[in-house]
């Protein structure tokens, strides 16, 4: 009997060590299940950026991973105007577009009552004048139609690159500000044609000449190196003004997500991409 009490009371412990053991096994059980539930409750931040096809969302795409890592869910809308883009960042319809240089933004914001202010610029793109019905310089004529983008900032633009070529003579001082009433000399009597920036690789064969956003011009499988019979100078006014941004709503320059976008897209790998994939028409900002 006293055998039997003995072996009862060993069973006893025993079974109580297996309880205890089992309560401390599930209390772990809980903490890491706790732990982990907060990490899978970690909400993703989401990060709408509207840009232009061509470059802007190609360059977009690169940092999507990079992003993704630091919990940041990077979604490219793709907009094929220069106007929309804008309104949506206004609107909150997008965080973040990326499509156009502190200039033209300039001029949006007075024009629209808008409040949209730059994070960086990251890229570069010349401008580039195309052939139409003349294939080359030397064939200008008297006449000779010459197709620009029809807004404020970049028909200056393509203005000032017409004055490099020593088509056109503009009033001193007009500069970025250059309108076609700027032009003091026009030996050539050129018609400036103004079209819709977005629309000019499609009106190059209506005239002579067409000068066409790099963006624009790249989507149509114009090759700035190849093409162009003319380019912006890498010291010339426009190159050192026009810089491709990142726009955002006032207010939001510092937002986390921001910081974050702003970071990788400067990075090595992100200029390396743009040199490797676009040979002079995209130029690193940075």
């Amino acid at each position: 009997m006293k055998a039997l009490r003995k072996t009862r009371r060993i069973g006893v412990a025993f079974v109580l060590v297996l309880l205890v053991l089992g309560l401390s096994l599930a209390g772990c059980g809980s903490k890491n299940s706790g732990s982990g539930s907060a990490d899978s409750s970690k909400k993703e931040v989401t990060l709408v950026v509207g840009a232009s096809p061509t470059p802007h969302a190609e360059i977009l795409r690169q940092v999507v991973g990079d992003l993704k890592a630091q919990g940041i869910d990077l979604q490219i809308k793709e907009y094929t105007d220069y106007v929309q883009p804008n309104l949506a960042v206004q609107n909150g319809d997008i965080e973040a577009n990326y499509f156009q240089h502190q200039p033209y933004l300039d001029d949006f914001n007075k024009q629209n009552n808008t409040d949209l202010v730059s994070v960086g610029a990251v890229h570069y793109e010349p401008f580039g004048l195309y052939p139409g019905k003349k294939k080359a310089l030397a064939e200008v004529g008297n006449g000779a139609q010459v197709a620009v983008p029809n807004d404020t900032t970049n028909e200056a633009r393509a203005l000032l690159l017409l004055q490099d070529i020593g088509w056109v003579k503009l009033k001193d001082g007009a500069g970025i500000n250059a309108t076609k009433q700027d032009i003091t000399e026009n030996p050539h009597n050129l018609k400036i044609v103004e079209v819709e920036a977005a629309q000019l690789p499609r009106s190059v064969k209506d005239v002579d000449y067409a000068i066409i956003n790099g963006n624009y011009a790249i989507e149509a499988g114009f090759s700035v190196e190849k093409d162009a019979l003319a380019t912006e100078k890498k010291d010339s006014l426009a190159a050192t003004t026009y810089a491709n941004i990142v726009a955002v709503k006032k207010g939001d320059e510092n937002k986390p997500e921001i910081l974050a976008l702003m970071k990788a897209l400067k990075s090595e790998k992100v200029k390396t991409f743009i040199e490797d994939t676009y040979k002079g028409a995209v130029v690193p900002a940075f």
